[in-house]
């Protein structure tokens, strides 16, 4: 009885250790035991669970179709039927498969570009030099309204929710002066995984050109963001500062 014990127990113990290990499934149907330490964009590193003190392994993450963790949750890295599935359209030549070290642009992009659009609404003080400049050659006071459209397209999207951003946002300002007084703004910049975000880029006006740097936030409720940002357009001993708001939504 006592050795029937120890035999269950060891079967048991054999068991555990089995089910504690990741299962690795490349594109090409090869599943590996492993124990998954890192996941960058472009990259897995793991070791094999039957060489525990070896040396650390980086596959490149395209190569990759899924990962099955030890406590049964999984991870699917390329769409599509699991490998081995047979394939109902003729099947296409593989590429080519590269050597040496991963450098940026081995990778297709797994990002999707995403696209949103919405009104603007705000003021503009105007300071200084830049004020005097305005009141010269427009009449405009040194406060004035602006009315505009904003044109987003995120770049890409990190794993800790990190984006890259470009926008367009062109403004018509001084309509409640009886003024027609556009401005051009293309701005590159970042936005945080909490909503915060700053971004740099050129500024057009009738009366100058300029760099302009925002900072701002984006609100989200039931799909629509609702962005304020804070910009300010130095120059011409004095400065043009604006306070924006409004909301966009993704574009189908």
């Amino acid at each position: 009885m006592l050795r029937l014990f120890f035999t269950l127990l060891t079967l048991s113990l054999l068991s555990l250790s089995a089910r504690a290990q990741d299962v690795l499934t490349k594109v090409s149907g090869e599943e590996l035991a492993v124990k998954v330490l890192e996941i960058r964009p472009t990259e897995i590193t793991y070791k094999r669970t039957d060489n525990p003190d070896g040396p650390l392994i980086t596959i490149r993450r395209s190569e990759v179709f899924m990962i099955r963790y030890a406590n049964g949750t999984k991870d699917v890295f390329q769409a599509g039927p699991p490998p081995g599935t047979p394939a109902v359209a003729a099947p296409t030549a593989p590429a080519p498969a590269l050597s040496g070290p991963i450098v940026p642009g081995d990778e297709p992009s797994i990002y999707q570009e995403i696209h949103l659009s919405g009104p603007r609404l705000g003021m503009t003080l105007l300071t200084g030099g830049v004020a005097r400049k305005a009141d010269d050659r427009l009449s405009l006071n040194p406060f004035l309204t602006q009315f505009g459209w904003q044109f987003e397209t995120r770049i890409f999207r990190m794993p800790n929710g990190t984006s890259g951003l470009f926008e367009f946002v062109p403004l018509i300002g001084g309509l409640e002066q009886g003024k027609f007084v556009p401005s051009l703004n293309a701005m590159v910049g970042i936005r945080g995984p909490k909503g915060f975000e700053f971004g740099l880029g050129p500024n057009l006006t009738p009366i100058s050109a300029n760099v302009a740097l925002a900072i701002g936030t984006s609100f989200h409720a039931n799909g629509v963001n609702f962005p304020v940002n804070l910009a300010v357009v130095p120059g011409n001993g004095g400065a043009r500062i604006s306070l924006l708001l409004g909301f966009n939504s993704r574009n189908r």
